[in-house]
């Protein structure tokens, strides 16, 4: 990566940015999951006045089990396949980053469920990082 290699000298954090997923697939870490991702007025944009009740009062009571179920289906021994992969470009990524000798940091956020974009920035920060390249992994 040219933006890497440009900075020699200075430590560079990469933060790679994709959707997220619940931390298991039960009701209950879906829920929040849910919570999440649906009170986000960019997913759903309805007035909150409207929407939170509608959310909080049916979505949120009947939706988790179903998603959950459907999660079953498709979860992977080490977790969530969305965060599995994540992980593999991130693991991939920074190992590609040392045999290349560059101070580089790589961290996982998800704009829902963890690893959260606050944590991954504070771990980023804690490595003394001096500028962030962004990389979403979504379009």
């Amino acid at each position: 990566m040219a933006i890497l290699e440009q900075n020699k000298g200075r430590k560079v954090g990469v933060l790679l940015v994709n959707l997220g997923s619940p931390d298991a697939p039960t009701a209950e870490a879906v829920k929040p999951y849910l919570k999440q991702f649906l009170s986000d007025r960019r997913v759903v944009d309805l007035p909150a006045l409207f929407w939170q009740p509608i959310l909080r009062g049916i979505i949120l009571r009947k939706r988790p089990p179903r998603s959950a179920a459907l999660y079953k289906k498709i979860w992977l021994d080490e977790g969530a396949p969305l965060t599995v992969y994540s992980r593999a470009i991130q693991t991939s990524l920074q190992a590609w980053a040392d045999t290349q000798q560059l101070d580089c940091c790589v961290q996982l956020g998800m704009t829902y469920g963890n690893p959260s974009l606050v944590s991954a920035l504070q771990k980023l920060m804690q490595a003394g990082v001096e500028r962030v390249v962004l990389l979403p992994l979504f379009p």
